[in-house]
């Protein structure tokens, strides 16, 4: 049996997920709001049962582990590539009545630690191996589920959002309030062309995520207080209209509030973590004249910094167009074409 599992792109709303939840503390705080997308590049594996280990193959080693709870979250506790794989495994095992399963890892073309939720494709990957090799009749939301509580068991402390990948390419938008995360399935009337670009530069997304989470719940501070206006009232309105321009197939729309988004971003966040928010690669790229006629516009993406960058062209000329030029200009750059297609009519 094979599955593909893409990575996921958080297209607008970085930061929410996690901000949002803080309102089983802060009720006066306003629920977040995010805009995801399945990658087009992903993890591709051959799953079958195992008569009692988790087995798990890459092109490069083999891990072979005993199913049995202990042995599982010791392993997941321990962090690395397999602890994914354990503590989806150790979440499963605890739940259902499951025997062991083989995982061939054959092929993967996505980046890793990019921001586009590779650990949280493997830890959905497994999750939905298990559902499929023992009939569980988990539907999309479960397997969403269990990755995430697989992917936390670990030392990981990934946002809900990130098991989006389940969803594969299909966009979606959550809805995070306290403890209760919404899911809705979208559509778009026209194919939309994007270019991810890994800026080849560093950034330290712990640090951000320590200082953002230090203006939660109640803001002290001007400072705090700016970061809770934009990653509440801001960025819900900017990703509601995002929604809204994605289902229309409205490109150009999407482009005008992508720059929005960025310059509110970088006015209210920049201030609480100046060291990585500042981000001078990547607004180097974003303001490159020579991608601009090509482009409707670009933001970072994940927590932000200097990451991952999304643009959204004009057309497909335009996306090869964009990969060429910052390919040849920027050779520590490394680019990923991403394409949302409409849904066919049936």
């Amino acid at each position: 049996m094979k599955i593909f599992v893409p990575g996921r792109l958080c297209l607008f709303g970085e930061h929410s997920d996690w901000a949002g939840g803080y309102r089983r503390m802060n009720p006066q705080l306003k629920a977040g709001c995010t805009l995801l997308v399945g990658t087009n590049q992903g993890i591709f594996a051959e799953v079958k049962p195992h008569p009692d280990s988790l087995v798990l193959r890459t092109s490069t080693e083999q891990t072979l582990m005993p199913m049995e709870k202990q042995v599982l979250l010791t392993e997941a506790k321990n962090g690395g590539f397999f602890s994914y794989a354990a503590g989806v495994a150790y979440q499963l095992l605890t739940h259902f009545h499951v025997g062991g399963l083989e995982i061939d890892n054959y092929f993967t073309d996505l980046p890793i630690k990019k921001g586009l939720s590779s650990s949280a494709a493997i830890c959905v990957l497994v999750a939905r191996a298990f559902n499929q090799v023992y009939n569980l009749k988990m539907t999309q939301r479960g397997e969403m589920e269990f990755a995430y509580l697989g992917e936390i068991t670990t030392p990981s402390r990934c946002g809900r959002m990130d098991q989006a990948c389940a969803y594969g390419d299909r966009p979606i938008t959550m809805i995070f309030d306290g403890t209760d995360t919404d899911i809705i399935e979208l559509n778009t009337l026209q194919d939309l062309f994007f270019v991810i670009v890994d800026l080849g530069a560093a950034k330290n997304t712990q640090e951000i995520l320590r200082k953002l989470n230090e203006c939660y719940p109640f803001a002290t501070t001007e400072v705090s207080a700016n970061v809770q206006k934009y990653l509440g009232e801001i960025s819900y309105k900017i990703t509601q209209a995002a929604i809204n321009a994605l289902q229309k197939g409205d490109a150009e729309e999407i482009g005008f509030l992508m720059k929005q988004a960025q310059a509110e971003f970088d006015k209210y966040l920049i201030p609480a973590c100046p060291q990585q928010l500042t981000a001078i690669v990547l607004h180097q790229l974003l303001n490159y004249q020579a991608i601009q006629p090509y482009i409707f516009g670009g933001k970072g993406v994940g927590s932000q910094g200097d990451g991952t960058a999304q643009f959204i062209v004009k057309d497909k000329e335009s996306q090869q167009k964009v990969i060429e030029i910052i390919e040849r200009d920027f050779p520590q750059m490394q680019c990923l074409p991403l394409t949302i297609y409409a849904k066919k009519e049936s």
